[in-house]
């Protein structure tokens, strides 16, 4: 069994144009008489490889802590793309995920952009999961339009995570967010298992 380490770092993350940066503060330490060390931290719930809630962009879609489990561990299907991700690729990509037994939840791997089309056609295909490796799914300059029909249809977004490593294929997915009562977004810890 190989395990693969899908997250960023947090502190040297990629950060989305406008978002704050995450910042660490050590309170105690050891080093200087303490006795013991502790840090405290401040980040924004959608640094580094990060879970997007509904609420994130629809006023009375759940948030993060209502979300349950369910679609953020299981079988998932890593498919490589690069560049505009059309309808006709999200077809080939149900496809593939499908044939490997695999179609509940899409990794894209890659300098991939989720288009309206290609939005449409995972909505239309029942996924729980849609992540990709930019800090967002849908355009940067213009993400709302893909989200709102991603999180629309009751599909989470992982973004942020960091497939360069991985090929393409069926893998076992663990991407649990923190339990952020509240949120419209959490972090995680996001790996995968291959047999």
């Amino acid at each position: 069994m190989t395990l693969i380490d899908i997250s960023q770092e947090i502190f040297s993350c990629r950060v989305y144009p406008g978002d704050p940066k995450p910042t660490l503060q050590h309170c105690l330490s050891i080093e200087r008489g303490d006795v013991c060390n502790l840090s405290a931290f401040s980040m924004c719930a959608h640094n580094g490889t990060h879970v997007d809630a509904p609420f994130h962009f629809l006023p009375e879609g759940k948030t993060i802590d209502r979300m349950g489990l369910l679609p953020f561990v299981g079988d998932c299907f890593v498919a490589r793309h690069s560049g505009n991700v059309t309808a006709e690729d999200a077809a080939e990509i149900m496809k593939k995920a499908r044939a490997a037994g695999a179609a509940e939840r899409i990794l894209i791997a890659g300098d991939a952009v989720v288009t309206e089309d290609a939005a449409r056609v995972f909505a239309a295909s029942g996924i729980l999961l849609l992540g990709n490796e930019s800090q967002s799914v849908g355009p940067e300059d213009a993400p709302r339009a893909v989200h709102l029909i991603l999180l629309g249809a009751g599909i989470v977004l992982l973004e942020g995570i960091v497939l360069e490593q991985v090929g393409a294929g069926r893998y076992f997915l663990s991407a649990a967010p923190l339990n952020l009562g509240g949120c419209d977004g959490a972090p995680c810890r996001a790996y995968l298992l291959r047999p």
